[in-house]
């Protein structure tokens, strides 16, 4: 419908008249009115009341003085890294060590 010319948009309202004559006729004819095809509305919207939007506001800015409440003051406690035993520290490094020679005694230069 955006595409059509000046000419063809005359033709189509000449025609649409055309149409709505014949049915007019037909109407009278058979002696019952024809209902014209009808063109379907856009549905509307749902409209809300302003005291059910004031009720949705209100429930919004609980919730947000809600989250915004909970901050707490002390500062957050930085989590405490493991430590190794040196005797876990050195049985890891033994092995590795263990894994080297082997793969060295075979020619490898990676694992």
């Amino acid at each position: 419908m955006l595409n059509l010319s000046s000419k063809q948009l005359r033709k189509a309202a000449d025609l649409k008249d055309k149409i709505q004559s014949l049915e007019n006729e037909l109407g009278r004819i058979l002696g019952a009115s024809i209902k014209p095809i009808a063109v379907v509305a856009p549905k509307k919207g749902r409209k809300m009341s302003a005291a059910g939007r004031a009720k949705i506001a209100a429930a919004a800015r609980a919730r947000w003085a809600k989250v915004k409440g909970r901050k707490s003051v002390a500062k957050p406690v930085k989590k405490l890294r493991r430590k190794m035993s040196a005797a876990a520290r050195a049985k890891i490094a033994a092995a590795a060590r263990a894994r080297w020679k082997k793969a060295k005694a075979q020619g490898k230069n990676s694992l």
